[in-house]
């Protein structure tokens, strides 16, 4: 062999060697950096209005998030359809260092995926923990003639009615669905870019009922709201005299779930760390007793429990679609 060949042979096992120590190396850093997380303040992205129940919840989080992890916790919003903005952004434009983590809502990434060009898929949405839930309810005004569900959906039948929520494809809109289906009627929903906004319509009348959810129509009836129904097995405890749609006879159970999810390529040790934090906050118990209060329902998913119940409820969730043939062709 030529001094040249030989030259140029140990060149190239030279720079092998080399890569293949660097990628040692940043396999180290990342392993270092995921053992020593968190060293730095995180931003926790709420992708609705502030005011709603993911930015409530958030900030009653917050402090308790801090002490848990040693960190500041930054809030912040970015509102745009319906969430939809954010979670793209989640799923493919984030750094996935567990820096930024995000409210994440269902059946909101079930639904917009399948529905429309989302800019993300369901499974793109990496959950770390699902800490809350809020059944549906539907609230009409002080000044609305109706009462009781059984004179709104009766006056639905003769007469257009406008019912807002909290963004499209999401458990207001799919409750109103399935009001139209269950009681006959062809309701017009209008979608807000959250409840903080979808409220302050209801009660200067631009809308004729609201489908929000338990939380908020706690806060509504202080305004004098009328609760004419709630989307839950039973009766709720903060909502005693609001009869559910079961009684009326409509099989209408739905709502949200809440959680807060990071980018799908998070190193699983910065995940469960962040899951770890969300489960003591939820044990907390001053904020356990504020959420309470406020009509959340906590809920207590790690992350494998809040990816296999995403995955049972993406089969309803696409029959719903195409029972009103709105799936995404």
């Amino acid at each position: 062999m030529t001094a040249r060949r030989v030259s140029t042979r140990l060149a190239l096992l030279t720079g092998v060697a080399v890569g293949l120590a660097g990628c040692a190396t940043q396999s180290d850093t990342g392993d270092a950096a995921a053992e020593q997380y968190p060293e730095q303040q995180i931003e926790y992205v709420i992708p609705f209005d502030p005011g709603g129940e993911s930015d409530v919840t958030a900030r009653l989080q917050q402090q308790a998030l801090e002490e848990t992890l040693g960190q500041d916790i930054v809030v912040t919003n970015r509102p745009a359809g319906g969430g939809t903005v954010a979670w793209s952004d989640l799923a493919t434009g984030t750094t996935p260092d567990g820096y930024t983590i995000m409210g994440a809502n269902l059946p909101h990434i079930l639904l917009q995926p399948l529905a429309q060009d989302a800019g993300y898929k369901t499974e793109d949405i990496k959950w770390a923990y699902i800490f809350e839930s809020t059944p549906n309810a539907l609230l009409v005004s002080k000044d609305s003639p109706y009462d009781t569900l059984e004179e709104f959906v009766a006056a639905a039948k003769d007469k257009k009615m406008a019912v807002g929520g909290s963004s499209s494809f999401s458990a207001n809109h799919m409750g109103t669905l399935a009001l139209d289906q269950e009681a006959g009627v062809d309701l017009t929903y209008v979608p807000f870019d959250g409840t903080a906004d979808a409220s302050p319509a209801l009660l200067g009348g631009q809308i004729d009922a609201l489908m929000s959810y338990n939380t908020e129509a706690l806060a509504l009836q202080e305004e004098g709201a009328k609760v004419l129904a709630v989307a839950s097995e039973e009766r709720l405890s903060e909502l005693p005299d609001a009869p559910t749609f079961k009684e009326a006879g409509y099989d209408i159970v739905d709502g949200a779930w809440r959680g807060v999810a990071v980018p799908p390529d998070t190193p699983q040790e910065i995940v469960d760390k962040v899951a770890d934090a969300f489960e003591q906050v939820n044990q907390d118990p001053q904020v356990r007793r504020r959420m309470e209060k406020l009509g959340f329902h906590l809920e207590d998913m790690g992350p494998e429990e809040s990816a296999e119940f995403t995955e049972q409820r993406l089969a309803d969730a696409r029959e719903l679609l195409e029972r009103f043939d709105m799936l995404e062709q």
